[in-house]
């Protein structure tokens, strides 16, 4: 009762006036999102591929193997740095200045990614990082501010602010790297995503007035002196974030630190960033484990103890779906028949619009389904929901390899639609496993740790893509000069298939044993 009494106490109400049912204020978050996804999505569509092509041509079929390291290395960094960013939100700039800091770090960042050198490319990806973290948690926790506690009208709002967000990763890819990108050049693709940030920011800005007094900076830290430390925080951390990504540096670390060691092998296997994402996950699970046992609660505990196992499976998951900007656009790019409109032929980094597409389309669907399934008492339980996205993925990657094994043509090449096919099931995967371990995590966690177990469900996809990074690397590595090729991709594509249809039986099966840990929660 007295929780209750503190949030309505605590919520701030924006400035009246409302747009379709919804504060005015969601429709500024929702378009500024859709800049910064436009941003995100539009630099990550052809990120891989440049790398590839600008830096690491020397290394001829070794090219796509290291860009893709670098690839996984910070789209990990872009979910670590995640729980800082609402830390600075929380207790030092507030969400709205924290929101334009980091979004304004983000454009430099995507204006850095033209420079023609790979040290300055690298510092601008560091950079890219750091904004993200700022801004990325921020605006969405916005987004439930503006409604207050037990507001029908919650669920919608976050559902339109999902669509802001598929509506600019859709749009993306098309301008920035198929258009732009494949015409003149991919650094101009980089300086498109950079100015759709700054649109966002501009939009931001001009719009303030709705948001009122939501998000603004706490008590005692107005002013410009607490901006002027972040920001200059946040250029120290970018340092740091730039010897993770530069995979030249911890090569040359290894090999003086510890070379000819076990603890060599390990950096030169998994690399330092990996290292760090190993440590932090293995801190998180002995932090929850013990807060269990501490709590004196056997049913916290047991819950905790669930939640890490479903933790285990969103990063199998994610190592499977985030292959999408590395080893499948390298797939597209030199061996998919791409089709012809209207005389031209489409550029192979379209299909990173492809999942959101999808997503717009099924989103609905699958919501409608559950709710149906659930009146029949046919709804599956989270962890039957979490095997069932490990099987989408899966799938997805054996129908390229019956693509590639049985239906290739004498040239080596395969038709669009097979790719096509492989995102489809990706994002009926990713629809069964993402937004419901969203609400697994706040269904789980004790109430004054949900902000945590949230850092970690995000810590586990940093995780994910650093390994999908490897797996990208594995797959593309072995480059038709190297007598790889198509045949490596069915090679590593058949792995993956096995490794995640394998445990998404396990979990299938397990999913009682699961669901008595979880005591209820549904």
């Amino acid at each position: 009762m007295s929780g209750a009494a503190k949030q309505d106490h605590d919520f701030t109400p924006p400035p009246g006036g409302e747009f379709l049912g919804h504060p005015k204020a969601l429709w500024n978050l929702f378009g500024t999102e859709f800049w910064e996804r436009f941003m995100y999505y539009g630099m990550r569509a052809m990120l891989a591929v440049h790398v590839a092509a600008a830096f690491f041509a020397h290394l001829g079929p070794g090219a796509d193997a290291q860009a893709s390291v670098t690839y996984g290395g910070f789209t990990s960094l872009v979910y670590m740095t995640g729980i800082l960013g609402g830390f600075v939100a929380d207790r030092i700039l507030g969400y709205q200045r924290s929101i334009m800091l980091g979004g304004v770090l983000m454009a430099i960042g995507s204006y850095m990614l033209m420079a023609p050198d790979l040290t300055t490319f690298v510092m601008g990806l560091a950079v890219l990082v750091v904004g993200n973290g700022l801004f990325k948690p921020n605006i969405s926790t916005m987004v439930g501010k503006l409604y207050a506690p037990g507001d029908a009208r919650r669920d919608s709002g976050f559902t339109i602010f999902y669509m802001g967000i598929n509506a600019g990763a859709l749009v993306a890819p098309i301008v920035c790297s198929a258009w732009i990108g494949a015409t003149y050049g991919y650094r101009w693709g980089f300086f498109a995503a950079g100015t759709g940030m700054l649109l966002g920011l501009v939009m931001f800005q001009v719009l303030k007035a709705w948001l009122g007094r939501v998000g603004t900076a706490p008590e005692g830290a107005e002013g410009y002196g607490p901006m002027a430390k972040v920001a200059i925080g946040a250029v120290l951390l970018a340092i740091p974030a730039y010897f993770l990504l530069d995979v030249s540096w911890q090569n040359e670390f290894a090999a003086r630190f510890a070379e000819g060691s076990a603890l060599g092998w390990v950096f030169g296997t998994f690399g330092l960033l990996g290292l760090i994402l190993v440590l932090m996950l293995v801190g998180l699970a002995a932090y929850f484990v013990t807060s269990g046992i501490r709590s004196g609660e056997r049913v916290q505990m047991q819950r905790y103890i669930a939640m890490l196992i479903l933790f285990a499976a969103n990063i199998l998951f994610w190592a499977l779906f985030e292959q999408a900007g590395s080893s499948l656009n390298f797939l597209a790019r030199d061996y998919v028949d791409m089709p012809t409109v209207f005389g031209t032929t489409v550029h192979f980094t379209i299909f990173q619009s492809v999942n959101p597409v999808f997503i717009i389309l099924l989103a609905p669907v699958f919501a409608w389904l559950w709710v149906r399934l659930d009146r029949a008492d046919w709804n599956p339980s989270i962890p039957r929901k979490f095997a069932f996205g490990l099987a989408g993925a899966a799938l997805g990657f054996w129908v390229l390899v019956f693509a590639i094994e049985q239906m290739a043509t004498e040239t080596g090449r395969i038709s669009w639609i097979w790719l096509t096919l492989t995102y489809l099931l990706h994002t009926m995967g990713e629809l069964c496993l993402s937004p419901i371990g969203l609400a697994m995590v706040t269904k789980l966690a004790a109430p004054r740790e949900t902000g945590l177990a949230m850092g970690g469900w995000f810590l586990s996809i940093a995780m994910a893509n650093y390994v999908a990074g490897l797996l990208a690397a594995e797959a593309a590595g072995g480059g038709a000069e190297a007598g790889g090729g198509l045949a490596q991709y069915a090679m590593v594509f058949d792995q993956l298939f096995l490794l995640g249809i394998v445990i998404a039986v396990l979990f299938f099966l397990a999913a009682p044993l699961i669901n008595k840990l979880m005591h209820g929660v549904k």
